[in-house]
């Protein structure tokens, strides 16, 4: 059976006090204005304040507070750099956080073996900083690698730019160290692909703290290539950039990355990190990154050069210096950012289509945005069909998040209608829970709850998250309007 939050307040004095023996005093955030830090992840519709947050410094820190919330039976969440777009950090009502950030120590670097092991707070950038002077790089690379941490990413099995080539997290993690909820502490996975047995390092990734907390993570880290270019195609439609995807995909060539974006993001990337790169009158640009030996670079750049012409491009511009193909990457990175710069507040969804899909999807996506009026503003790894429109809106303007969250629920229905996914890399967490039943039976639903059941018994691992509940969708505007009672605490 699965923990929701109680309706009456948790006693945590005697609680505190032994966490405070664990951890220390200043391992524990008790003032209600101090953990008022930790009520939201990155969707920030959703907030919710947590009972107690605390900060484990190892793997047995944290196994001590798993244990004290078992026998206890205090719901648990855990949480990294608090970047995650879906709720999967949000805290419930008169829960423990436990937040991995302290957890920063690069813990082990095998180059002759290609792999390194970290704790889960270090920063997704960090590894391949920590690797690059040796000519290694880690290729996961959400857009917010500079601040996403690779616990988060390991949780929600994040992709990034170069997914399409090289895979998303899962594809880069040998090994993993795992508290479970009982407070035990196990090993899963390795040093090397293929390990005997059941892939329970497949299982976790992705499962989004519903089954644990990893607290060493071993990883993959490959070799530079010997080149690489960037080449960026302009259009007047974005149809046209669509079809260059497919052609290009269907000419057998695979970009280390592609993306799109449409005229309302290039102009909001430009009036925010002004590349002077992106035509701002573009109705969308096209991304794509090719990597290899020199002699497959240059043959697949001028190949993806005509491909593009051949679909009405106006302009390519192509880079190979990593100062200017940074310059290029720079717009796409800064996306999300910059479309705070469009709006008061913006509801970003994370679907999956097929690449065949995309002109259709796109149109769609439109007479939705016409149907409901609000702007939508499209920026998507096109290569893989991972879409991630930004919803323009007001959240001061009454009604206004209800009708959004309605919105994007739409465009998550039209991703599975034609044949795709309600999530590529932001996770279920709250936000998409109860849509799940729009993509699996029931039959598959109960099956997933087994795994979650063998895992976590008694519920406490970060309880109403991935799977739906009696809750309806919608469930940020209903927490909004709610007054949650919190702990009252000094």
């Amino acid at each position: 059976m699965v923990i929701e939050a109680k309706a009456q307040t948790r006693n945590w004095k005697p609680i505190i006090a032994e966490l405070e023996l664990l951890l220390g005093k200043n391992g524990v955030v008790k003032r209600k204005e101090e953990l008022l830090t930790y009520e939201c992840d990155g969707l920030t519709s959703y907030r919710q304040r947590p009972g107690l947050v605390v900060l484990p410094r190892t793997t047995e820190e944290v196994a001590a507070v798993v244990k004290l919330c078992d026998r206890y039976e205090i719901p648990w969440v855990a949480r990294g750099a608090g970047t995650g777009l879906s709720g999967g950090a949000l805290p419930i009502e008169d829960c423990l956080l436990i937040v991995t950030a302290l957890m920063r120590k690069i813990l082990k670097i095998d180059l002759e073996n290609r792999i390194i092991t970290v704790q889960p707070g270090v920063i997704n950038n960090w590894v391949t900083q920590t690797v690059s002077g040796a000519g290694f790089y880690f290729a996961p690379d959400p857009s917010s690698q500079v601040i996403c941490s690779i616990g988060g990413n390991v949780a929600e099995n994040s992709g990034g730019v170069h997914c399409l080539k090289y895979g998303v997290t899962t594809n880069h993690v040998l090994g993993l160290k795992l508290v479970l909820p009982n407070g035990s502490i196990i090993d899963v996975g390795g040093t090397f692909n293929e390990m005997p047995g059941y892939d329970l390092t497949g299982t976790f990734v992705g499962s989004e703290g519903t089954l644990g907390i990893a607290t060493e993570i071993t990883l993959k880290i490959l070799k530079v290539p010997e080149a690489i270019c960037v080449l960026l195609a302009d259009f007047t439609s974005i149809e046209a950039a669509g079809a260059s995807v497919s052609d290009i995909i269907s000419a057998g060539i695979i970009p280390g990355g592609m993306e799109i974006m449409d005229n309302l993001s290039i102009n909001a990337v430009e009036d925010v990190v002004a590349t002077g790169c992106y035509p701002r009158d573009a109705t969308a640009i096209l991304l794509v990154e090719v990597d290899g030996l020199q002699v497959e670079v240059d043959a697949n750049k001028q190949r993806i050069a005509e491909i593009c012409q051949k679909n009405g491009a106006r302009s390519i511009t192509t880079a190979s210096d990593p100062e200017q193909r940074l310059k290029l990457w720079k717009g796409r990175k800064a996306a999300f950012a910059a479309a705070g710069h469009l709006s008061p507040d913006y509801y970003v969804q994370d679907g999956v289509i097929p690449r065949t899909q995309l002109s259709f999807v796109l149109t769609e996506i439109e007479n939705l945005s016409q149907k409901y009026g609000y702007r939508i503003a499209n920026v998507f790894h096109a290569g893989d069909g991972n879409l991630h429109p930004l919803i323009l809106y007001d959240n001061s303007v009454s009604g206004a998040l209800e009708q959004v969250e309605e919105l994007g629920g739409e465009i998550l229905k039209l991703c599975v209608k034609v044949g795709g996914s309600l999530s590529g890399e932001h996770g279920i967490g709250a936000d998409k829970k109860c849509y799940m039943p729009d993509m699996f039976t029931e039959a598959d639903l109960e099956t997933m709850q087994w795994v979650r059941q063998a895992f976590n018994p008694k519920g406490l691992a970060n309880p109403g998250k991935v799977f739906p509940t009696p809750r309806t969708c919608g469930e940020a505007a209903n927490a909004k309007l709610a007054n949650f009672p919190t702990a009252e605490l000094f």
